[in-house]
């Protein structure tokens, strides 16, 4: 095999919505103002639900969809920055719910550019031979994360999931990775209070990073893919908030009938589930066609990025 290739999708989010409405009741903020700086009019919030409980039934739907035996699949790994256990790790977790009775599990934190480093991952293992299926997902529950007396942060998290089964293909599907770090800047985007941690960053300085800097490493993603910016049908970055993800976007000189994914705007900033769970919330729409290319492009803390252009089943 040459290469790798996305089978199928599934995600998953908790049955609360909190509105801005809502957060009226709880901090000094209203619908307007948080509207005209994120964009976000709702966020969906887990109860009782783990990172691993989330992660397994976005994971249950794409193994389904995908028509991968659970003994088939060598790797899974979980991507996300909010699961509090360390071992067993939400991948090993999601492994013994699925009855997957052998593979590789491991949870990587990248934040919210975890998704499409695991994706990256996963591609590299089929590559290299070391595995012909993978499982990789992204979820989180930042609702335990949140400060939600700071109204500057409160209004944006939110809580799912996402996931995607990866196969071995004579085509590579799934095109390089586009991906790196500025740790000097590591400080914008952070977990701080090491047994209580609460999501804090520098708002405008992450935004200055990610409007000026970033669109000229996504399109380099395209390029290693062997396409231009104007080849593509879709675009799924990192749901920070609307205001990012229109303003990257229009510096990528897409074409007019370009899907760009807004998820966002009802289920909030999920750090390392946004991608897939936009992803597969457009999948399952019908909003993109069979071979389509999409570039993913996801980045936050670290501050660090990772991106790559795929086909959709």
């Amino acid at each position: 095999m040459s290469g790798s290739r996305v089978v199928a999708f599934g995600h998953y989010q908790p049955e609360r919505v909190l509105t801005n409405a809502d957060l009226e009741q709880m901090v000094d903020t209203n619908d307007e103002w948080i509207l005209q700086r994120t964009g976000i009019a709702t966020r969906r919030i887990a109860g009782d639900e783990t990172v691993a409980d989330m992660a397994a039934a976005a994971a249950a739907k794409a193994l389904a969809a995908s028509g991968v035996p659970a003994s088939e699949i060598g790797q899974v790994i979980v991507a996300t920055c909010s699961a509090i256990d360390r071992s067993p790790s939400t991948a090993a977790q999601v492994a013994a719910r699925l009855g997957i009775p052998a593979a590789v599990v491991f949870d990587l934190n990248n934040a919210c550019a975890g998704f499409c480093t695991a994706l990256a991952t996963a591609d590299h293992t089929i590559r290299a031979g070391a595995a012909r299926h993978a499982l990789v997902i992204g979820a989180e529950k930042m609702s335990d994360l949140v400060d939600w007396t700071d109204r500057s942060s409160c209004i944006l998290l939110g809580d799912g999931a996402g996931a995607a089964v990866v196969s071995a293909s004579d085509d590579a599907l799934v095109g390089p990775v586009a991906w790196g770090s500025d740790p000097t800047r590591s400080n914008a985007v952070r977990l701080v209070d090491e047994w209580q941690p609460r999501f804090q960053q520098e708002g405008q300085a992450v935004f200055r990073w990610a409007t000026s800097e970033l669109p000229a490493i996504a399109a380099q993603a395209c390029e290693r893919a062997g396409i231009a910016t104007t080849d593509l049908a879709g675009v799924v970055t990192h749901q920070a908030n609307l205001r990012i993800v229109e303003a990257l976007t229009r510096k990528l000189d897409l074409r007019d009938d370009v899907v760009i994914a807004r998820d966002v705007v009802v289920s909030g900033n999920t750090s390392a589930a946004s991608v897939p769970l936009a992803l597969s919330k457009m999948a399952e729409q019908g909003e993109l066609p069979s071979g389509a290319p999409v570039l993913l492009f996801a980045f936050g803390g670290g501050l660090s990025w990772a991106g790559q252009v795929i086909r959709t089943p």
